[in-house]
């Protein structure tokens, strides 16, 4: 290795520990849920006091270029910040909102004729702030990462919907894929509770201000990029329950020791702990490709194994994080049962397990037993 790369790998190593330690701020490490719990099924779900925080932050624009105002860093630090924002159980729609934040800068980048670009541009410049949330309305069916963009077709599972100012909407125009930005003011949105508390909402879609002639492109990167955040994400809740998880089985006590020094715990708690470790190295490998400028295929499939493995291992550690807590792990009052709810919500977001298995099978078929 050159004496630059080794340099540049230390600065990369460097930002993602601040990035990190940023996180504190508003995820402390093991810190208490009591904000968390005060904002489950209570619109609009989520705290706009520290999502504005979030904005002064820089997190709300971390993957926007720096001359669009944005931090301009890697997957690298997104992903750093995702994982601790999932393991502080953070509602705030961090990974929602980055997509938009990346649609709108390349709107700008690219509307200069279009009569949109003025709002692209106000929009763009308040959820930087943590002024605004805009989300985009792409979906349209469950378990998918296409993007029909069908005219009037409602627009599922915009997550904290009812805390938006705007939706961006992808409207198949041609062969490509027209954005518009609709004010959330009069819109025909339904909300509806999901299990960790937050909220889904389904946007039914009408008129707005065309902004991007043609997003596919971008829209493709920044739903895999999303994908990926969300693997970040789901590694946090895990990570964060098993080790709950392991200071219930140290303190503990069942005939006089800690049920920690049970051999049979030991080895289910060692089975999770893999799982961990796989996760977080097919995120992190993930996260390294994408920012060493991967394309095609290769992307695909490295994203693809990110989320399907985050999307099962989630599952099994918080189930299993909640039977090795006993009949209290099954209590609403037990905070280990907050991780597993997350889970539910978060692991078919952007893309299932199986949807995501079939995504990788096809873009690396010689490496399908990975």
């Amino acid at each position: 290795m050159s004496h630059n790369m080794a340099t540049s790998d230390d600065e990369r190593a460097e930002s993602i520990r601040l990035i990190r330690d940023s996180a504190a701020a508003v995820a402390p490490s093991g810190g208490d849920l009591k904000r968390i719990r005060g904002w489950r099924f209570k619109a609009p779900c989520f705290d706009p006091a520290v999502w504005a925080e979030m904005g002064s932050l820089g997190w709300t624009g971390l993957r926007v270029p720096e001359d669009a105002g944005g931090a301009g860093l890697g997957m690298g630090e997104f992903c750093a910040l995702a994982e601790a924002l999932g393991s502080g159980l953070v509602p705030e729609p961090f990974v929602a909102s980055a997509l938009s934040a990346s649609l709108l800068a390349a709107a700008l980048a690219h509307a200069d004729s279009l009569r949109g670009s003025g709002e692209a541009g106000e929009a763009l410049a308040a959820v930087l702030g943590g002024k605004a949330l805009v989300l985009t309305a792409w979906q349209e069916r469950a378990n998918t990462l296409d993007v029909p963009g069908t005219h009037g077709a409602p627009r599922l599972f915009l997550p904290m919907a009812g805390g938006a100012s705007h939706f961006l909407v992808p409207v198949r125009e041609g062969a490509g894929l027209a954005l518009y930005l609709q004010s959330a003011d009069g819109a025909d949105l339904a909300l509806e509770f999901t299990q960790d508390g937050g909220s889904f909402g389904t946007l039914r879609p009408h008129g707005g201000v065309k902004v991007m002639d043609d997003a596919s492109a971008v829209l493709a990167i920044g739903l895999g990029e999303a994908a990926l955040g969300t693997a970040a994400m789901l590694l946090g809740v895990m990570d964060r329950a098993f080790a709950m998880t392991l200071d219930y089985l140290k303190t503990r006590t069942q005939f006089g020791r800690a049920i920690g020094a049970f051999q049979t715990l030991q080895h289910r708690a060692a089975d999770l702990k893999i799982q961990i470790a796989l996760t977080r190295a097919s995120v992190e490998a993930a996260a390294a490709t994408l920012d060493a400028g991967a394309v095609g295929p290769h992307r695909t499939a490295v994203i693809a194994r990110a989320k399907a493995r985050a999307a099962e291992a989630s599952m099994l550690v918080t189930r299993q994080a909640i039977q090795l807590h006993g009949g209290i792990g099954y209590t609403d009052e037990h905070d280990i049962g907050l991780y597993l709810r997350k889970a539910m919500v978060l692991a078919n977001q952007f893309g299932g397990a199986a949807l995501h298995r079939r995504a990788f099978m096809a873009a690396a078929p010689e490496t399908a037993d990975d």
